[in-house]
């Protein structure tokens, strides 16, 4: 009998909302009511608990966590010291080209990024996927084109990084100095907001189209080095 434990697939909704969605939430809603440090120290401790906890269980750094701390301390490091407008824009740019140059180097690992969103064993039925390549000996073929499918969600984030930089530059408009500190940080969480309403929309809606593209790529490959359908592959 195996003593070895299966590790449980890791929700990804939850890493996602610890990493990204929870902090940014803090930053844009609670800064005005218990200040920019207080704020700042409160949504860091999100992705940095989650991060630790992950780590402790799983034994690996969460990349997640490590680019959600990244984009907490830059959001708000920035705010606490008064920075605004062009370097706000470069921020929003900065964050999507760090996870983009993150996806690529993952192309050239074992574990391309595009498995780890895709090709998740608590939706999809891995096994069996890994099986049929081994049985038809495509095994590697379906590495390469997994590493061409990442390169492309590469693009994708890169595409957001330009986005973001000239929505940014629209939104994020010198504040004066002149107003008190209380008056720039509301005037500064109105424009993260109304960045975060407009990426929405402007940005997220063709990235949504672009991972549709690319989803059907990846499974235009599994098709054709398995011979499974989706259909066959995803668990009910």
């Amino acid at each position: 009998m195996s003593t070895k434990q299966e590790t449980k697939p890791e929700n990804s909704w939850l890493n996602l909302i610890f990493n990204i969605i929870l902090p940014v939430l803090i930053l844009n809603k609670l800064t005005k009511f218990i200040g920019p440090l207080a704020a700042l120290l409160l949504a860091l401790a999100f992705p940095l608990a989650y991060g630790a906890y992950d780590l402790a269980k799983r034994k690996k750094v969460n990349a997640l966590s490590a680019l959600g701390l990244l984009n907490v301390a830059l959001t708000g490091g920035l705010a606490l010291m008064g920075i605004h407008g062009f370097w706000f824009a470069v921020k929003e740019a900065a964050f999507p080209t760090l996870v983009g140059l993150f996806v690529l180097g993952s192309a050239f690992t074992k574990k391309p990024f595009i498995e780890a969103i895709f090709l998740n064993p608590g939706v999809m039925k891995v096994d069996l996927l890994e099986e049929k390549l081994k049985e038809n000996g495509k095994q590697q073929e379906f590495h390469d084109h997994l590493r061409k499918a990442t390169m492309w969600l590469s693009l994708s984030f890169v595409f957001s990084a330009v986005c973001n930089f000239v929505l940014a530059r629209k939104i994020f408009l010198n504040i004066d100095s002149n107003l008190t500190t209380e008056a720039q940080s509301v005037i500064l969480n109105e424009q993260i907001a109304k960045m975060t309403t407009w990426s929405m929309a402007i940005i997220m809606v063709p990235s949504m189209i672009f991972l549709m593209g690319i989803f059907w790529y990846l499974m235009r490959g599994v098709k054709q080095y398995s011979g499974l359908s989706t259909d066959d592959l995803m668990k009910t």
